[in-house]
């Protein structure tokens, strides 16, 4: 077999295997994508620390230095004064010789700045490690570090169970409005045309205004029955649960239209006309041989829109309705510098999160691309 000249040259067990499965096939070209497969290295990463982030942090996210304010890299020549403190004195030394590495603490009456080898508390369940923190501090003397780790299992939880939902969501409604065809399907695609007509972002926004309100009216009145245990869940997921529902509430008919689409494709094809030929049901019809090959497309579409579930969150934290406050995100962390002196006193606030931000959805980004080439090579021209 001539091979053109540049060409990487195929081994006899490539060309052997070459369509005898479609995912094998997919994995081949995937691996070929250096930006995709750096990518996916990335998201590992992100994900592991985020699943482990107790390991990473030395102090717990809710932890806070009591009447503290932690600054990155603070000016003692620019130190904030306060008027009272409910505990003094967690300083011992005020030694202010240049370092890198600054803790702000309360002594006195007066936010002196030492250095990170004077920086202890006396109690032994606390090292003097425990009391530096490498990337600044945040508001009332949290550790940004603890911040940005424990902010990315919720922002990583918001992008990929909200993909995931509305690709179950959507996948099913839209095969079976695909698969029957008819009066079903007619029915099925008017109420997609008219939850269409409803701006996304508009509509996200007054579910969750709406949930603050019942959340709010039930402090006050003390509900209880179903709607109390979904307040209280709700409560105890930090406001993760009422943010789902609103995401997941018109996400997923781009998906249904998406699905909807590549069944009408299929369903007319020989293998399918074969298996209806040979009796069988339309169960088995569906998940055997249509759903194999309608999966792919779908996946690929809800990687690419797992940024956007990840900026709807950081959008709604920003402007106050994303989750509780008290709850770490990425965006609540970009909001916080609004409140906390602005972008110019109080940079590594906004630059931190941020940073964090941009690699995790460019990394979905890039793998996106890379399963969109891979699983539908007409892309590649091959």
């Amino acid at each position: 077999m001539a091979v053109a000249e540049g060409a990487e040259p195929i081994s006899l067990d490539e060309e052997k295997q070459k369509g005898a499965n479609p995912w094998v096939d997919a994995w081949r070209l995937f691996r070929r994508n250096k930006a995709a497969i750096v990518a996916l290295c990335i998201l590992a990463v992100i994900f592991f620390i985020a699943i482990t982030a107790q390991l990473w942090t030395r102090v717990g996210v809710l932890d806070h230095r009591t009447g503290a304010k932690a600054r990155h890299t603070v000016n003692p020549d620019n130190l904030e004064r306060q008027d009272s403190f409910a505990d003094p004195g967690l300083c011992a030394r005020d030694n202010l010789d240049s370092n890198p590495y600054w803790c702000s603490w309360l002594s006195g009456e007066a936010l002196v700045a030492v250095q990170a080898d004077h920086c202890y508390r006396p109690d032994p369940d606390y090292s003097q490690k425990q009391w530096c923190y490498l990337l600044g501090g945040a508001e009332s003397g949290k550790d940004l570090m603890s911040q940005t780790v424990y902010g990315a299992q919720v922002s990583l939880a918001v992008g990929v169970l909200g993909a995931t939902m509305s690709l179950i969501v959507g996948l099913i409604y839209g095969v079976i409005a695909g698969f029957y065809g008819g009066r079903v399907d007619n029915f099925m695609m008017r109420i997609i045309d008219f939850l269409y007509g409803i701006p996304y972002l508009v509509m996200v926004i007054l579910l969750q205004v709406f949930f603050t309100e019942i959340a709010n009216e039930y402090q006050d009145t003390g509900r209880e029955g179903f709607v109390g245990f979904v307040l209280e869940l709700n409560q105890d997921m930090g406001g993760l649960l009422f943010l789902f529902i609103a995401l997941g509430a018109l996400s997923w008919i781009g998906m249904a239209r998406l699905a909807r689409g590549q069944v009408l494709s299929y369903r007319e094809k020989e293998f399918v006309e074969a298996a209806r030929a040979v009796g069988a049901s339309n169960r088995r019809i569906i998940f055997v041989h249509l759903l194999p090959n309608v999966i792919g497309p779908l996946i690929v579409a809800e990687t690419l829109a797992i940024p956007g579930y990840i900026f709807t969150e950081a959008f709604l934290s920003f402007i106050g309705l994303g989750i509780q406050p008290g709850t770490p995100s990425w965006g609540s962390m970009i909001s916080s510098v609004r409140d906390n002196g602005g972008f110019f006193s109080n940079r590594h606030l906004l630059l931190v999160p941020s940073v964090a931000l941009v690699i995790t959805t460019l990394s979905f980004n890039f793998l996106g691309d890379g399963l969109r080439d891979a699983l539908d090579p007409r892309l590649r021209g091959t």
